[in-house]
């Protein structure tokens, strides 16, 4: 129904972008604030130095297929670092907080980091004068100071630990509910406390996948690498104030239920009375429509269930809460649902727990789950399900094939069917919906989510935390005798016309903008690990421009008029603007500079040329990027303050946006 294109296998085209490598170390001049150090017995405290000195961040070591590479070109590399790299790199190597040996410690590391990111986006915060980042905190009569390890262009900053101003030299550093319970006083806002509460346990969450995946860094043996990408995300969203928080899960099931902890479940199978069966399914197995009954019934092969019922598959914790609502209990007494338990082998959880995968199979299931996940209760909406639908045979009205023609390396992971339940009223009942998502993948691709690539985890067989991206670089690096810059560069190039250009044509030619953040967006590796080829995921996160509605009517009538999908031209353009430009153009850029892979400024240019010469599609996009010197951002921290919940309410109010500067006009 939707194969996956073949990756092309051509080699490295010539890149432009061959600036000396980088250092692999951020020079930090010493200040007043406290600093972690060695301690004697091993553990880290925070204390203010005695005297001067410049501290570096440890950068990553290279791989072993590349420490041979590495070694011998260190002479020539030594030749081209900038003014001042060498002081640095005999300076006292710093640590990385997260890679602090107990893991409760990085993960308060990291989520006072994510914080702090989030308060500098947030409030537009220009760069300080010195490494030390001072925010006022007049609400409570005191101010952060907080050591910079690297400062982005594109906001994905390190900090160290901060420090409360005029505290004593022995004090410990502010810890992660500290941090969220002093911002969350500036902002004023009512829902202070209950950030507090979902950073607290964001962190202790945090904490248990580290000290898992440290005790067993690699992938289980029955994974294939796309399950292997969709469970590396171990801190999150780097610039979200609790990434990990998922209130309602104990700890028993946050150890079944998550990518992180390789967590895997049976299903539980509900049986819903035809009469009450709401569906829709455009799926079809050579040229045979397939109905969404058909297909889930497939994955319970020997399970009984009553005559003139459908199967319906559920999420194990979602099946347990639903018995508490009325409606379902209703459902329940009158005999039109029947809860027939756990049944058949187990199913994954991906990187955004409610989806499921299982190697091998043919979809993956989006399941509803009403555990507050970040901002938001997961479950379906029912005009997500026809949107997902709709897109499907969107894509089948010819727009696919022409869109293949110009990008064959790219498409849609396809949510062609879906089930759910009505009461006898035919009044949608919540909670029992569930997508069908068609599996493209099979154990010889290597996709890739961004979020995953970029995400650093304990990596076998090398101490502290890397991320798949920055094992790329390193090893191709070592295996062409390159730079890691210019290897960085190029592997940026090709991933901007692989991924990045079909998703402008898609907004040119069909008026089809796509919420193509980093979690959304996955990329296709060759054996080589190179972009070549990419793919969008996500029933929810399509805009149709209002200005195209005569066409995309043409094409498919009716089309918008369930999805609830049309969307004005200038909201289109503020959310394509963040997600696919801050969110993960930047972001990516973010982490290349983070990861000390190479100079932000570099991509920056190169992202730049790029857009230019994109401007003759005709998306909008290009110029939004080049001609504003801001731009409206989404605000993670002050949507979490204001209480709201991102899947609720009209598109254009589901988040707190605010006005950043545009790096690319720095």
């Amino acid at each position: 129904m939707n194969p996956t294109p073949a990756p092309e296998a051509d080699g490295p085209p010539s890149s432009h972008l061959t600036e000396p490598e980088a250092t692999g170390c951020v020079a930090v001049e010493t200040t007043t604030v406290p600093r972690q150090k060695e301690t004697p017995d091993g553990l880290w405290h925070a204390s203010r130095p005695a005297a001067p000195s410049a501290q570096v961040l440890a950068p990553p070591a290279p791989p072993a297929e590349a420490a041979h590479a590495a070694s011998s070109s260190g002479a020539s590399r030594a030749a081209a670092l900038p003014s001042g790299a060498s002081a640095a790199a005999e300076a006292p190597v710093r640590p990385d907080p997260l890679d602090h040996p107990d893991p409760l410690r990085a993960a308060d590391a990291a989520g006072t980091e994510n914080l702090l990111r989030c308060w500098v986006r947030e409030g537009d915060l220009p760069r300080p004068a010195g490494d030390t980042l001072r925010i006022p905190l007049p609400a409570s009569g005191t101010a952060l100071l907080v050591p910079v390890l690297h400062w982005s262009a594109t906001g994905w900053h390190r900090f160290g630990p901060p420090a409360l101003e005029q505290a004593p030299a022995t004090a410990p550093p502010a810890d992660a509910v500290t941090v969220a319970a002093l911002l969350g006083r500036e902002a004023d806002h009512n829902d202070g406390a209950d950030m507090a509460g979902r950073v607290a346990d964001s962190v202790r969450r945090t904490a248990a996948f580290i000290e898992e995946r440290r005790r067993r860094p690699g992938a289980p043996a029955d994974a294939d690498p796309f399950l292997t990408a969709e469970q590396s995300l171990l801190l999150g969203h780097p610039l979200h104030p609790s990434p990990k928080s998922r209130e309602g899960l104990t700890d028993a099931e946050s150890r079944r239920y998550s990518p992180e902890l390789h967590g895997s479940f049976p299903l539980h199978w509900v049986a819903a009375d035809r009469s009450v069966l709401a569906h829709d399914s455009a799926w079809t197995d050579q040229g045979r429509p397939v109905p969404a009954a058909e297909l889930v019934a497939r994955h319970a092969e020997g399970l009984s269930f009553p005559e003139h019922t459908s199967l319906i598959p559920l999420h194990p914790w979602q099946a347990r809460e639903l018995r508490s609502r009325p409606e379902v209990a209703a459902l329940l007494d009158a005999g039109l649902l029947h809860d027939l338990g756990p049944y058949g082998a187990p199913w994954h959880p991906t990187s955004s727990v409610r989806t499921v995968h299982r190697p091998g199979t043919d979809l993956m299931l989006k399941l509803s789950l009403g555990v507050r996940i970040t901002n938001s209760r997961r479950e379906n909406l029912r005009k997500e399900l026809h949107r997902g639908v709709e897109v499907h045979r969107l894509l089948r009205t010819g727009l696919a094939r022409e869109w293949h023609a110009a990008h064959p390396g790219f498409d849609i992971v396809r949510d062609p069917a879906w089930l759910a339940v009505d009461t006898p009223d035919g009044t949608p009942v919540h909670g029992l919906d569930v997508m069908l998502r068609h599996n493209p993948f099979d154990r010889h691709d290597d996709a890739v989510c961004i979020a995953g690539l970029t995400a650093p985890r304990p990596w076998p067989g090398r101490s502290g935390m890397h991320s798949r991206l920055s094992d790329i670089v390193h090893r191709l690096a070592g295996t062409t005798g390159r730079t890691t810059t210019a290897v960085a560069a190029e592997w940026f190039l090709r991933y901007l016309e692989r991924v990045v250009h079909p998703v402008l044509w898609l907004d040119a030619h069909a008026g089809v903008a796509l919420e193509a953040h980093q979690q959304n967006t996955l990329v296709l590796l060759d054996a080589d690990g190179w972009p070549a080829g990419g793919r969008y995921r996500d029933n929810q996160g399509y805009y149709f421009r209002s200005s195209h509605r005569a066409a995309l009517e043409h094409r498919l009538p009716g089309i918008g008029s369930v999805s609830d999908t049309f969307v004005s031209d200038a909201v289109t353009d503020e959310r394509f603007a963040y997600y696919l430009g801050i969110n993960n153009v930047f972001g990516l850029i973010g982490a290349f500079g983070a990861q000390r892979l190479a100079d932000e400024q570099l991509l920056l240019d190169a992202f730049r040329r790029f857009l230019k010469s994109a401007s003759e599609l005709g998306s909008p996009f290009p110029a939004h990027l080049l001609s504003k010197p801001r731009l409206r951002c989404k605000a993670n921290m002050l949507t979490r303050l204001h209480g709201l919940d991102e899947l609720v309410g009209p598109v254009d109010t589901q988040s707190v946006y605010v006005t950043i500067t545009n790096p690319l006009h720095g």
